[in-house]
């Protein structure tokens, strides 16, 4: 059966034509070896197995790589890494459509695409609507401490903490390749079943940004405005500016406005899968603010992007103006 990490996408059944579409190229390597594991026995597994380049193939090789059966097996698998590369080839599209119709019996066929951007070439289309088809695009900064999370339970028998997941990603960027490279490290340090926490990560020579902007986000969630005052500076010395920070905290509070109105279940159904882990944390921040009180800061948050955008003063004067309303508006209440 297909793995569960796929099945959502590729569907249950074996065999037929897969295409993995997207500039993720991690995870696209990650789904060619769950789905050869999923259709090759071992013990068959070099007799039933071509990996093939896109750029260096000739049609007639694959017409016929394709049309060899299995031996000794149920399945052969083929994979066409730069698959985009047949493209330009009339017949090479004619053959790879066909077989999205028909498969062959006992053919597992994975093409890795990457499409170029905003073509509107008939070949990706038609990949598309025909081929069992999944998008790995890139993961963005707040998606990858969650696919990290993942990636350490499933594949190195680990927990990792929340925040060193969101840690490492601050220190290393969203290169998913570099950090599952340090998560395996981490794994071993730590042993089978153990945690990964900040200290581990520390411990093992990656040094943690002293304020990252998840933390930052929190602070002004839990409504500990004096702490993300502080956190400001240092968030802006390591490379955020105020449109970003801006834009970020604007989507942190809307979701607490759902978690108010809509509760657990508002809050699954609007989070991606690799941010579903962030429910509880919003759902507790939303304790803290009322419908009237999260509008407010809402509309001063938007005063503090149209400023952004056009007043000469740094950044962090506006986003200090902001905070600073937020803190007197709650002493006065106190």
């Amino acid at each position: 059966m297909i793995p569960d990490t796929l099945r959502g996408s590729l569907g249950p059944e074996l065999g037929g034509v897969f295409c993995l579409m997207g500039d993720d190229e991690h995870r696209k390597a990650e789904a060619i070896r769950l789905l050869q594991e999923a259709h090759l026995d071992p013990a068959a597994r070099d007799f039933n197995l071509d990996i093939l380049r896109g750029d260096e193939l000739e049609l007639e090789h694959l017409a016929s790589v394709v049309a060899t059966p299995p031996m000794m097996a149920d399945f052969r698998v083929v994979v066409v890494r730069q698959a985009e590369a047949l493209a330009s080839s009339p017949r090479a599209r004619e053959l790879l459509t066909d077989l999205t119709r028909q498969p062959p019996p006992g053919l597992a066929l994975i093409l890795a695409v990457r499409k170029p951007p905003r073509s509107k070439a008939r070949f990706y289309k038609d990949l598309e609507s025909g081929a069992r088809t999944t998008d790995f695009t890139p993961l963005s900064a707040d998606d990858a401490p969650g696919w990290l999370m993942e990636e350490a339970r499933a594949r190195h028998g680990v927990e990792l903490s929340e925040g060193a997941a969101r840690g490492l990603v601050a220190a290393l960027g969203t290169e998913l390749s570099r950090l599952s490279h340090e998560v395996e490290k981490l794994a071993t340090l730590v042993g089978e079943e153990g945690t990964v926490t900040e200290e581990t990560v520390e411990r093992a020579g990656t040094r943690l940004l002293q304020q990252d902007r998840w933390g930052w986000f929190d602070q002004v969630g839990e409504r500990r405005f004096q702490e993300a005052l502080g956190g400001l500076r240092t968030l802006l010395t390591h490379g955020e500016n105020g449109v970003g920070l801006t834009i970020g905290l604007g989507t942190h509070l809307l979701r607490i406005g759902v978690a108010l109105d809509g509760g657990r279940q508002g809050l699954g159904r609007l989070l991606p899968p690799h941010q579903q882990w962030l429910i509880s944390r919003y759902l507790s921040q939303s304790r803290g603010w009322s419908r009237e009180a999260l509008s407010q800061a809402l509309e001063e948050l938007r005063e503090v992007d149209r400023r952004l955008k056009s007043d000469p003063l740094p950044d962090e004067h506006h986003l200090e103006w902001w905070l600073l309303e937020q803190l007197a508006r709650e002493e006065v209440a106190a």
